[in-house]
């Protein structure tokens, strides 16, 4: 787990795909705004993300027209359809964003012969094996086959990673849920619950960190209040609780033994981090 003191959360959360969105895009942006990408804004406050080359294109649209807060795609050709397409619903935790766009970070920086290498075209399957191991190594099953469709579940049921075989409309799969991968999770009904899709070309390192993120067994820091009922009452909730007292430092030490000189004032008492009182930078404000 970070370091309590750094926590934007009171309480943590498990299994994290109960974890729900933290509202905020700035920690999904930054990954590729170091790389010199475009930032643009809009009247309504959606972000508008380009790259360098403006072969690849980032929506965060909290206006948007649909649920589909984040868009990302990429291209072949800067004027043609795009070659492959990826998206998070509002909410979505935002932490599996960061670690698609941290990859993705890392695939632009290696070039477009890593960010628009596609999946094995003779045996799809057999590459896309390696998205869904983090999910098995972290406990997930192999539901019963569908027609077309693989799916795997964690053992509590509330979260689904699908893989679609055979061949799907590009269109609908940039435009609908109908995409080669959709992974979801959270309470069948209301709010909470979330999909992220990816598109037949995504890259599969790209698919994996978000596999990765979304099977990590280590909870997610939340501010218990800010959750919908429905994901407090589905997860498992475990207050962060404050740092235990350092070890006294030889200043501490110091003014320990003048406090008891005679003729000596008690030492001013050091501050200490508490339940009651804390620092403006223990839990920085939302």
């Amino acid at each position: 787990m970070p370091d309590t003191e750094e926590i934007d959360g009171d309480v943590y959360v498990s299994p994290r795909y109960l974890a729900g969105s933290t509202a905020v895009g700035d920690p999904a942006l930054e990954p590729l705004l170091a790389l010199g990408f475009d930032l643009r804004r809009d009247d309504l406050g959606n972000a508008y993300v380009t790259a360098p080359d403006h072969r690849v294109r980032l929506g965060f649209l909290p206006e948007g027209e649909d649920d589909g807060l984040w868009r990302i795609n990429a291209y072949r050709d800067r004027f043609g359809p795009p070659a492959w397409g990826v998206s998070f619903n509002d909410t979505a935790p935002t932490e599996f964003v960061t670690a698609f766009t941290t990859a993705f970070a890392q695939a632009y920086t290696a070039g477009p012969d890593t960010y628009l290498a596609e999946p094995d075209r003779k045996d799809p399957e057999l590459g896309a094996f390696d998205a869904v191991v983090p999910l098995i190594k972290n406990g997930w099953k192999l539901q019963q086959p569908r027609w077309n469709v693989l799916e795997l579940q964690p053992p509590d049921g509330v979260a689904t990673c699908e893989y679609t075989t055979g061949r799907l409309d590009p269109e609908k799969e940039l435009t609908t849920l109908q995409a080669r991968w959709h992974l979801q999770g959270g309470p069948k009904s209301g709010y909470a619950h979330w999909y992220a899709t990816a598109t037949t070309h995504t890259p599969i390192p790209l698919v994996k960190a978000i596999t990765q993120s979304v099977s990590d067994p280590a909870p997610l820091p939340r501010w218990k209040d800010a959750m919908s009922s429905g994901l407090r009452k589905a997860a498992q909730l475990t207050p962060v609780t404050p740092p235990a007292d350092p070890a006294p430092t030889p200043l501490d030490v110091r003014r320990a033994v003048a406090s008891r000189r005679p003729g000596m004032l008690p030492a001013a008492s050091v501050p200490r981090w508490s339940t009651t009182t804390r620092s403006a930078t223990s839990f920085p404000r939302r």
